[in-house]
This record gives structure tokens, sequence and C-alpha cells, in this order.
């Protein structure tokens, strides 16, 4: 089992200008102690929830990315997960292509329905019913794996229409794509259709995870797709310094997670905080998966 990092917050001490050197000391260490993946949330204002507030500091996803991309050398690059809302898809499949390349083919394109309503009206950008959302998800990932291909032909969709799909460079690697979310009749379908990976909710339980990976199971076989070929990944929301942490995320590998993505808390020294993450890296590393 693989232990992932995702940065929710950027509210450090003499931040702004803290910002850069203690991210790019966080995607350091993180690399030198082996950890799977790194990522970041894909917002313009922070969250509402728990100690975080919009009115403290986020930084547009990408951006930041490719700045930690020449900061590191083979730690996994991606937006945990993109909202469908915020780009163009043709201008995110250039984005991510962009990254891969800058970052010698470490770019994951994380992608999903986009939910945070404030952030669209406060940034003008349209923010449809759900039900859209999801049509132009699924055009999305059409459109990236088109142009991820030799057609370089136009594309005709519901919401989107290109006349041509040309992408140079291409990605040295076609980048892996995960979709998060547990919805059950459209998300985990895209699943089966699209993706390499899938990212669920550690506070969904053993039991709730279990669940949502038979309906994963369901529609591959409906897809006709391999579902052992599909990464599972998991946010797991309370601490990896708990006693009994490496015991739960082997309950979670019993059942086919392969990989837990851990988030430093508001307010901790978040440098030192991954680093001493180092133990359960290797510990992890000798756990279990179920296929």
């Amino acid at each position: 089992m693989h232990l992932g990092l995702h940065v929710v917050s950027f509210t450090w001490p003499d931040a702004p200008r803290s910002i850069a050197p203690t991210l790019a000391a966080v995607a350091e260490t993180a690399e030198s102690i082996g950890m799977s993946h790194l990522s970041l949330m894909d917002h313009y204002f922070q969250l509402t929830m728990g100690d975080l507030k919009p009115e403290q500091e986020m930084m547009e996803g990408y951006t930041t990315l490719g700045f930690l991309a020449a900061k590191t050398k083979t730690i996994p690059l991606g937006l945990l997960v993109t909202g469908v809302t915020y780009r163009h898809p043709g201008l995110l499949a250039k984005i991510v292509t962009t990254l891969d390349v800058l970052s010698g083919g470490r770019a994951e394109l994380g992608i999903g329905a986009a939910w945070y309503e404030r952030e669209h009206n406060a940034f003008g950008v349209p923010y449809p019913a759900v039900r859209e959302r999801l049509e132009r998800l699924e055009e999305t990932l059409q459109i990236c794996l088109q142009m991820w291909s030799d057609n370089n032909g136009p594309f005709e969709g519901k919401h989107y229409r290109l006349a041509e799909t040309m992408l140079v460079p291409p990605p040295i690697r076609r980048p892996p794509i995960l979709i998060g979310g547990g919805g059950e009749k459209v998300l985990l379908r895209l699943v089966a259709r699209y993706a390499d990976a899938c990212n669920l909710f550690s506070m969904l339980g053993v039991d709730g995870v279990q669940a949502k990976l038979d309906i994963l199971r369901r529609h591959c076989d409906a897809e006709k797709r391999d579902y052992n070929a599909i990464r599972k990944t998991l946010l797991w929301v309370s601490s990896p310094y708990a006693d009994d942490f490496v015991t739960q995320a082997e309950a979670f590998a019993k059942i086919g997670i392969q990989e837990v993505i851990v988030m430093p808390p508001t307010g901790s020294e978040p440098v030192s905080w991954v680093r001493g993450l180092e133990p359960t890296v290797r510990r992890l590393a000798e756990v279990g998966q179920a296929a």
C-alpha cells in the first residue's frame, strides 16, 4: 500500500511570502521519504470546513503544480480534483500536457464535477445544474482522451465543439485519469468507462467503501472493463499519526484500496509533519493488497 500527500492549506506564518519556500520544502520532503503522490485542491477560495475559511490563502492549482514540477524529480503531480467547470476541456488537456512535459512525465489528471457554488459566483464562472456538470465531465474526458491520441480531428458534443484536437507537443506519457467522488449511477460508471483510478473517502468506513467498490465492479462488468486495472485510492480524513492508523489502512487494503492520501492539518508545521510520516510510508509498503 502507498501513502500519498494532499495539501489543502497554505495558511502559514508570514504568508504570502512563505508560501513558495514552504510548499517547495513540503514537496521535496514528501518525495525524499517515498510518498507516492502529491496533490492540491482545485479551488479559487479556501473551503468552509473545520478550521478552514474562505478568507484564508488559496493558490491556483495548475500554476502551483508547475512550480512544484521544478522543485521535484520523481513524485507524480495532480489536482484532487480538477473542477470540470473551471477550464475549457481543450485548454485543460493543453495545461495537463504542459505539466507532463515539464515534469518529465509525472502529470496526473484528477477530475470531478465541481461543487463549490460560492467561488463560481464570485469569479463569474457558470455553475450549471449537476446533471449538466456530469454531462460536461463525460465530454471533457472524451476530449482529453482524443487529444492524447493520434486523432487530431474535430470533436462534436452536446456542450463542447472543437474544430481540431491537435496537441503539440504530446505528453511524455498519457496522463493517468483519476475521477473523484462516489456517485453510484454516473461517476462510478465514468470511472469504469474512462478512468485509470478512482478516489473515495475514508469517512465511509470499510463497509461503505466496499459497497462503492462493488458498484464500480458492476459498472466494469457492464463496460467490459478489467476492474483490477483501476487503481483505488482513499482520501484519509483523520490523522495518520493515530496509533491504529496502519491497522485501519490494512483493513481498507484487504478490500482493494491501494493508496491512502493524507492531509497536513491546518496549523501544523507542514514540513516536519510530512517528514514524520517516513516510518509510516515504510510500514504501509509492507501492507498486502487484496485483488
